[in-house]
């Protein structure tokens, strides 16, 4: 029986923490210092200069902390999938003058300053400002009354409530709005503003500084879908891997630690096996390992690998393995058996390739048949030593449709321990070096008393590595 595979693995890792922490460090050192000059550069109401330099000073400041914010989250890594467990918070002090909700600004772009005096209706616009709305600079500025007639017609109400409470009340202009150029192409605009104030204390003017944000704001929902689809994407694959690890267990033999043949009568073949899940990555692959004593009193033992991975391939493992048993249950001998197998996976709606190995074993007679499809042979140890046994022919399953599989036979003594396995129990090793490796082990092997010691072995051996594929291994000790 495989072992419980958790269905939620670890998410890719974000970059290295400690540059993008000290990147986010010199951003804060940098934002207290462009703080330091906002701070310098309060200067009279009345003068303009002062004024243009306090709303590029709010403006950096403004864009230091985006990137502070995007800073953090590169450090912390991609938004998880509900359910996920939440990495710990880093720690992040506190700015009381930071506001708490998403700023406004970020990617300072070309900034333009507007300036409208109330007492003597002129306006004064920038050459920026001109560049931004799409304004001939040989054009006189707009009045502020003049003005919505560039807003979109949706979010000229907003232009005026903004106007109205900054001339009226006193606050300040802080907001974006979409203006619509003389040729027809939609801008979002972003407007900080606020009134000038006469030595009477009434409103002398307004003054603004307006910037283009439509590039940020279309990055903005680029990433905001980016976010949302990654999202989907791994709660799908969380959803992928359940089934496919329900749907496996449900397959694979229900049988755990050992299991001994023939179930009624003395015992005269010892098995256990074991299934090692990838180490990366989030869905398992279509690997099986099965045992079961036929009608006849023979055994049936095989083990397989079909390509691929997630539920499809597992769901193809699953009617792969059940004809299996049922052409075996049938008597169909293994040679046989492996061409009804290949026919099948050839015409199945889902195009697939697979792996696999069919032993009929005798009890009785310890004698051994069996046909193989591109897998690695079985491995015979035995008197301290161990050797692969010579495969007959066999292509691949699913590989050329109506292929014939040869079989061959081996005759086993009683204390042998006949291991099967599929790619991947030795990681990063291809089939010769791992095989070269499985029987550097025969003295271990064939000092175990029983299989459940063999399997025991060979996990002690290879289970811990990283592995990029799961593997299954079948042991049978006569």
């Amino acid at each position: 029986m495989p072992s419980h595979v958790f269905a939620d693995h670890a998410a890719a890792q974000p970059p290295e923490r400690g540059a993008v922490d000290a990147l986010i460090s010199q951003t804060r050192r940098l934002r207290g210092d462009v703080d330091a000059v906002r701070r310098e550069a309060v200067a009279d109401q009345g003068d303009p200069a002062g004024r243009w330099q306090r709303a590029l000073c709010d403006l950096a400041v403004h864009q230091l902390d985006d990137l502070d914010d995007h800073l953090a989250q590169l450090r912390d890594g991609p938004p998880r999938a509900e359910g996920e467990p939440a990495a710990p918070a880093a720690h992040r002090p506190t700015d009381p003058s930071r506001p708490t909700d998403p700023r406004r600004g970020s990617l300072l772009s070309r900034v333009g300053s507007a300036e409208w005096n109330l007492l003597t209706d002129e306006a004064s616009w920038s050459c920026e400002l001109y560049a931004i709305l799409g304004r001939d600079r040989a054009a006189p500025p707009l009045s502020l009354d003049e003005l919505p007639s560039l807003v979109h017609a949706d979010d000229q109400p907003l232009l005026t409530a903004m106007v109205t409470d900054c001339l009226v009340d006193g606050k300040p202009i802080d907001g974006e709005f979409r203006i619509v150029r003389p040729g027809g192409d939609v801008r979002q605009v972003h407007m900080m503003g606020e009134p000038v104030l006469a030595a009477d204390g009434s409103t002398a003017s307004m003054w603004a500084v307006l910037r283009d944000v439509s590039e940020l704001r279309r990055s903005q929902r680029v990433l905001r879908e980016t976010q949302e689809s990654l999202r989907r994407r791994r709660e799908i694959e969380q959803t992928e891997h359940r089934l496919a690890v329900e749907l496996q267990e449900a397959v694979l033999p229900p049988w755990r630690g050992a299991l001994r043949f023939p179930h009624n009568g003395p015992a005269r073949l010892d098995l256990a096996a074991h299934y090692l899940p990838s180490s990366v990555g989030s869905l398992i692959g279509g690997d099986w390992f099965d045992a079961m004593e036929l009608p006849d009193g023979q055994a049936l033992l095989s083990v397989g690998d079909l390509t691929g991975n997630g539920v499809t391939v597992t769901s193809g493992m699953a009617m792969l393995l059940g004809a299996l048993r049922g052409m075996a249950v049938a008597g169909a001998p293994p040679g046989r058996l492996m061409g009804w197998l290949n026919d099948l996976l050839d015409a199945t709606a889902q195009p697939a390739l697979g792996s696999a190995i069919c032993c009929r074993y005798d009890p009785a007679t310890h004698r051994l048949a069996w046909a193989q499809a591109g897998h690695p042979a079985p491995l015979l140890f035995r008197g301290g030593t161990g050797r692969a046994l010579t495969p007959p022919s066999g292509v691949l399953l699913g590989a050329a449709c109506g292929a014939a599989y040869e079989q061959a036979e081996e005759q086993l003594l009683p204390g042998d321990l006949l291991l099967l396995h599929t790619d991947g129990l030795v990681p990063r090793h291809d089939r010769d070096a791992a095989t070269d490796l499985l029987l550097s082990l025969a003295p271990r092997l064939t000092e175990a008393r029983t299989a459940q010691d063999g399997v025991r072995a060979l996990v002690e051996e290879f289970g811990e590595a990283a592995r990029e594929d799961d593997a299954c291994l079948l042991i049978a000790r006569c």
